[in-house]
């Protein structure tokens, strides 16, 4: 019996997730931050997409400003949401890194002018890895396709992405 009781208790304790902080640098003061969590069971998977992801937020600025807000609890259905990430490598695939057809869709599709008024959203694609705000294209946010995106385990604790850790850098 005590037997029992012990096994559903061991059953019943809340999976553990993990989570992950990320910075990017744009161009001319864009920057965004943002953390996302999965179950800890897919920490050595080789690809999570946006279906294994738990929780998810995203804050864009430009000059440390803040600029907009995103995060996937709040989605509405024709936010577009699509997420590709190497767990195992703490990397956001990007351009020929990329399997599949999408790369990262934030509230923001392949032209970066699908948000809605009123709201931000990031777009990484072939073209650019650049913002989406109130249903524009921010071109100015861009840079290169294949500037690498890596993730962290601790917070940023700044918007411009300036600590040594929270540069984006190539795998080595």
């Amino acid at each position: 019996m005590i037997r029992t009781a012990l096994l559903l208790a061991l059953w019943a304790q809340p999976s553990h997730a993990a989570l992950v902080h990320f910075c990017w640098a744009g161009s001319n003061g864009y920057t965004m931050t943002g953390s996302m969590e999965f179950p800890d069971d897919l920490a050595q998977a080789d690809l999570i997409t946006e279906q294994d992801v738990t929780r998810f937020r995203i804050a864009g600025f430009q000059n440390g400003a803040l600029i907009g807000t995103w995060d996937m609890s709040t989605r509405e259905p024709d936010d577009t949401w699509y997420l590709r990430y190497f767990p195992r490598l703490m990397q956001f695939p990007t351009n020929s890194e990329v399997p599949g057809l999408f790369d990262q869709g934030w509230n923001a599709d392949g032209t970066a002018m699908d948000c809605d008024e009123g709201e931000f959203g990031f777009n990484a694609g072939n073209y650019a890895q650049d913002f989406c705000l109130s249903g524009v294209w921010i071109e100015e946010s861009g840079v290169e396709p294949q500037k690498p995106f890596i993730a962290q385990t601790t917070a940023p604790t700044d918007p411009a992405c300036a600590g040594p850790a929270l540069l984006s850098k190539r795998r080595r």
